[in-house]
């Protein structure tokens, strides 16, 4: 449960209660069955969070009213059998787990009033969106493909707008020659993606201060290496006769896998699980 009391704890003895009845393995306390409620919620974010709870229908393994809940009851046996699959993005540690566990999970709900914060902030901004997201993509394409590498390809992607628009700042805004406006459209990339990378893709091991700095040379130095393979790839190929756009994807598909490999491992630590 949460230290805000917005989570009404004078349910827990009642949670409890029904763990022993109904040899649950979860009891959840909801604020969508009968009895429940959001308390004094506007309608702009009760709607936000029952569309989110829509959302989290996709990747849920058994009906629960309530999966974005952070107030419930666990067996420790059931968590310490699945606590290492877990993704560990954001703060719905509930929805995490259900979408984790393997086999039927005998889940009891009890009805509870959302009551208005003591004490603290928030945790819904723009962040726990992005981390509800990636949640949700690690459940249902991660098993395919590491999310976080989805979005590091999809922040490079970004990154090639950035690097066009500096480029044509340089060049017909600055009049600067096209090779100082390469190699200043390039560095602006660069330090684009390793800052929303960041920001985003690494945001629960974000670095900060020296660390951010130090972080962004062996970003800028790995990528630099992924551009030569890229380039060293693609020429190998087109040499060789294959065509030349299929040569150019090829290049770009082993420079993005190196970037992340080697930035995942040397830039942010070789935490990630994901």
């Amino acid at each position: 449960m949460d230290a805000d009391l917005q989570h009404d704890e004078t349910r827990l003895p009642i949670m409890l209660r029904e763990m022993k009845r109904h040899n649950a393995d979860i009891v959840l306390a909801t604020r969508y069955s009968a009895g429940g409620s959001t308390g004094e919620w506007d309608r702009a974010r009760a709607g936000m969070s029952r569309f989110a709870t829509g959302l989290s229908s996709l990747v849920l393994r058994q009906p629960v009213s309530d999966p974005l809940s952070g107030f419930f009851l666990i067996r420790r046996e059931l968590l310490d059998a699945n606590v290492r699959r877990l993704s560990a993005l954001g703060f719905k540690i509930l929805l995490d787990f259900l979408a984790t566990a393997n086999g039927p999970i005998k889940l009891v709900e009890v009805p509870y009033t959302f009551r208005s914060r003591f004490a603290g902030e928030s945790k819904l901004d723009g962040a726990a969106l992005w981390d509800f997201g990636m949640l949700l993509a690690d459940k249902t394409i991660g098993r395919y493909v590491p999310v976080r590498f989805v979005a590091f390809t999809t922040v490079g992607g970004l990154g090639v707008f950035v690097h066009m628009l500096a480029l044509a700042v340089s060049l017909k805004g600055l009049r600067l020659e096209f090779l100082a406006s390469q190699a200043i459209a390039t560095s602006t990339a660069m330090i684009f993606n390793f800052t929303v990378n960041n920001a985003l893709t690494y945001r629960d091991q974000r670095l900060r201060g020296r660390r951010w700095w130090t972080g962004l040379a062996s970003f800028v130095v790995a990528c630099s290496i992924g551009a030569v393979a890229n380039v060293g790839v693609a020429n190998y190929l087109f040499l060789g006769k294959t065509q030349w756009m299929a040569a150019a994807l090829a290049g770009v598909a082993v420079g993005a896998v190196w970037n992340y490999a080697v930035t995942r491992m040397y830039t942010w630590g070789g935490r990630p699980r994901n």
